[in-house]
């Protein structure tokens, strides 16, 4: 039996016995249990944030766009 076959037939043994084993059970009960507390929270997702986050920089290049046309209407109104 050569090296790679060996390695495969551990893998696939110790794969086995995980699937078997109380540990998959746990690995399920714990995925379910974070799934409901994440569900309970008021979290956005990746996408929502980074649309929310798009916005945010387009308002702000405009009130820094209006807050130079103000800064020049006043230095207008004091030149006049």
């Amino acid at each position: 039996m050569d090296a790679n076959n060996f390695l495969n037939d551990m893998q696939a043994k110790i794969h086995q016995a995980f699937e078997n084993s109380p540990a998959k059970d746990i690995e399920k009960n714990v995925k379910a249990m974070m799934t409901q507390g994440f569900a309970k929270l008021d979290l956005v997702t990746r996408e929502e944030f980074d649309i929310q986050a798009q916005v945010l920089a387009k308002t702000r290049a405009k009130l820094e766009a209006l807050e130079a046309r103000v800064a020049a209407l006043e230095a207008q109104l004091k030149d006049e």
